[in-house]
């Protein structure tokens, strides 16, 4: 899989027996919100705009600084506007941010330092940063866990192998946007895996506030 087209996950994750979670709305009273937890904490929150229905997420600037940083100045240069989530797996992830709807690839800046050892799991609607085989290739493309990928997506040891994907922001609303993409018709083709039949554009990121 060319790193080009692929920024991804590059392990294959092997479905199996793995439960998706479900959000609790928080409505008993017991336990706040996601949303109200989110603006308690203190880090920026951003909203995905897609076709199919918007996405928030908090950042989480207190584990992952460099990473948090580097997704924001691509929010805020508007680099994620009208690009596409390219690759879609609801057993698996949806990722996006590096190309157009006409699949052409976004130019960025350069690669920054993985911060998977940051203690956060790649559990489902977490917010992770795409990469090639080399762990410190991550640019703009990041993906959000459909499904618990702590096995074959967390930091293991400080090696190629081993370094994991760094987990920088967890959905706080809109999960069930995530699964409606997840879920849509794909194809392959050539290098494209699990590619949209039709494109889900992202058609804007924006920080919250």
């Amino acid at each position: 899989m060319r790193a080009t087209r692929a920024t991804c996950a590059w392990m294959v994750m092997t479905v199996g027996a793995m439960a998706l979670c479900s959000c609790d709305n928080g409505q008993s009273g017991k336990q706040p919100s996601p949303q109200a937890q989110a603006t308690a904490t203190g880090n920026p929150v951003v909203v995905i705009d897609t076709s199919m229905g918007k996405i928030r997420v908090e950042l989480l600037a207190d584990r992952a600084p460099r990473t948090v940083a580097n997704f924001l100045k691509y929010v805020d240069d508007r680099h994620y506007d009208y690009t596409i989530f390219h690759r879609v797996n609801d057993e698996f992830m949806i990722q996006g941010g590096g190309f157009t709807p006409d699949l052409k690839e976004k130019p960025t800046r350069e690669a920054i330092a993985n911060e998977a050892g940051n203690g956060l799991k790649n559990l489902p609607g977490t917010v992770a940063m795409a990469r090639t085989s080399d762990p410190h290739s991550a640019t703009s493309q990041f993906f959000i866990n459909t499904m618990n990928n702590t096995e074959t997506l967390d930091h293991k040891a400080p090696t190629q192998d081993g370094y994991g994907y760094a987990v920088f922001g967890k959905v706080v609303g809109g999960m069930d946007v995530v699964h409606k993409i997840g879920r849509v018709p794909t194809t392959s083709e050539g290098s494209w895996q699990w590619k949209p039949v039709q494109p889900v554009i992202i058609r804007s990121i924006r920080r919250e506030g």
